[in-house]
C-alpha cells in the first residue's frame, strides 16, 4: 500500500510538473524505474487533458493573448523554427507539459501530432532527469 501511495503521489505531481515529480520520487525512495513511469505518466496525463480540451482553451487563449510574449517570445521563436518537434523538447522542462500542450494547441498544432511528440519529449526528459536525480541522491548518500 505504501508503494501505491508513493506512485500515486509522484504521478499527481507529474501532472503539474515533470521536473518536480522526479526528485520527489527519488526522495520518497521510489525505485528509479517506477519513479520514471509515475512521473512520465503524470506528465502525459497533464498534456492529454490539455490537448483534449484544447479547442476551448485555444479560443480562450486567443481572446486573452499572453502579455509580453507575442510573436517575440522564446516559445514562439522555437515554434517558428522547429514546430511541434521543437516544442516537445523544450516544454516538458521549461514550461511543463500541460502549458506546452496549451501553447502547441494555441499555435494551431494538430492534437494527435502534438500528443505523440509531447509524449516522446516527456519520455526523453524523464529518462534524463531520473538518471540525474538518482545519481545525485546516490552521491549525497555517499557523502554521509
Amino acid at each position: 500500500m505504501e508503494l501505491f501511495i508513493k506512485f500515486i503521489t509522484v504521478t499527481g505531481i507529474g501532472i503539474i510538473e515533470l521536473w518536480a515529480a522526479i526528485p520527489i520520487g527519488t526522495a520518497l525512495e521510489l525505485h528509479p524505474l517506477l519513479n520514471g513511469i509515475a512521473s512520465a505518466l503524470g506528465s502525459i496525463i497533464g498534456a492529454l487533458v490539455i490537448i483534449f480540451f484544447g479547442e476551448r482553451l485555444r479560443k480562450w487563449l486567443l481572446r486573452k493573448k499572453a502579455k509580453g510574449e507575442g510573436k517575440k517570445g522564446r516559445i514562439y521563436r522555437i515554434w517558428e523554427k522547429y514546430g511541434v518537434i521543437g516544442l516537445r523538447m523544450i516544454s516538458p522542462l521549461i514550461t511543463g507539459a500541460p502549458l506546452g500542450a496549451a501553447i502547441g494547441i494555441s499555435l494551431g498544432a494538430s492534437p494527435r501530432r502534438l500528443f505523440i511528440w509531447m509524449t516522446i519529449g516527456i519520455v526523453i526528459w524523464t529518462v534524463i532527469l531520473t538518471a540525474i536525480s538518482t545519481w545525485g541522491f546516490a552521491g549525497l548518500q555517499m557523502l554521509k
